[in-house]
């Protein structure tokens, strides 16, 4: 699984995979990132199973198959694995598990420092800050189906985060946001060990300067991206760390803390101030 909570900073992950496994001459296009790596969300892993349109399903359905569209996307090929982006929780609904884990062999998950993650959601999503607040703060937050996508279960940041990193496991990777940004070798070298792709340090420098926010904005200012949602100008807007303590109020900044203390706490997110 390639995990993380919406706007956490999967497709840059995903960006850096590509070009480490391919080791390409130039960095890749940034829609075939899309055909090459699974989104347990396609809709045409579902269409196969339901007897009316996807759109048409409802949320109950859709996430009753999961369990068998995870085993269909591991079972898409004869040997290895397949890298599949989520942004579920690692949790049940309604009884139901939302990641197979009987077909799961690993997962990388980014936790984003969430004073910037709803700055990114509220552009994404179309949404005003404090409705983005509100979106990461409900624990029943979640996507709708369309033609692109199936309905998704996120719940809160606190929720999503917990979900995914309560359990130590050797096979499950937790990556901060800001360190990608900070110590991108140290980063992305422990991406490149789980993929048993440590010992070639230029490779993964190649692939890390490939993968890079601005060579990602670049090609995305150049040709746009096919992931950029209709709400939004752009997928990669800023890639930086600590936007809120220009853009957000400091009511907003309390209203985040409030709701999610204990996991900023883990993720060294809370400012001093706020303590």
């Amino acid at each position: 699984w390639l995990a993380s909570y919406p706007k956490s900073g999967n497709t840059w992950l995903r960006a850096f995979i590509y070009n480490l496994i391919n080791n390409p001459g130039s960095p890749v296009d940034l829609d075939f990132l899309t055909s090459y790596f699974e989104s347990e969300s396609n809709p045409r892993w579902y269409a196969q199973h339901l007897q009316m349109p996807v759109e048409e399903a409802s949320f109950d359905e859709i996430i009753a198959l999961r369990p068998q569209v995870h085993q269909d996307i591991a079972s898409s090929v004869l040997r290895g694995s397949v890298m599949t982006k989520t942004h579920n929780q690692l949790s049940y609904y309604n009884g139901v598990p939302l990641h197979n884990l009987a077909v799961t062999a690993a997962a990388i998950y980014i936790v984003r420092n969430p004073l910037d993650l709803v700055i990114s959601a509220a552009d994404h999503f179309g949404l005003s800050l404090d409705d983005a607040i509100d979106f990461i703060s409900k624990p029943n937050t979640g996507s709708v189906s369309d033609s692109e996508s199936v309905a998704g279960f996120f719940g809160s940041w606190s929720d999503h985060v917990e979900s995914w990193t309560r359990d130590s496991n050797s096979s499950f990777l937790v990556l901060r946001y800001e360190d990608m940004l900070d110590k991108p070798m140290h980063s992305f070298t422990k991406v490149a060990k789980l993929l048993g792709l440590e010992q070639d340090k230029q490779r993964i420098q190649k692939a890390v300067k490939f993968s890079s926010f601005r060579q990602l904005q670049g090609q995305e200012s150049r040709t746009g991206f096919v992931e950029c949602s209709p709400a939004s100008n752009k997928f990669f807007r800023q890639g930086k760390k600590n936007q809120w303590f220009e853009q957000l109020t400091e009511k907003q900044i309390r209203r985040v803390i409030e709701g999610h203390r204990a996991q900023m706490l883990r993720f060294k997110y809370i400012p001093p101030k706020f303590r």
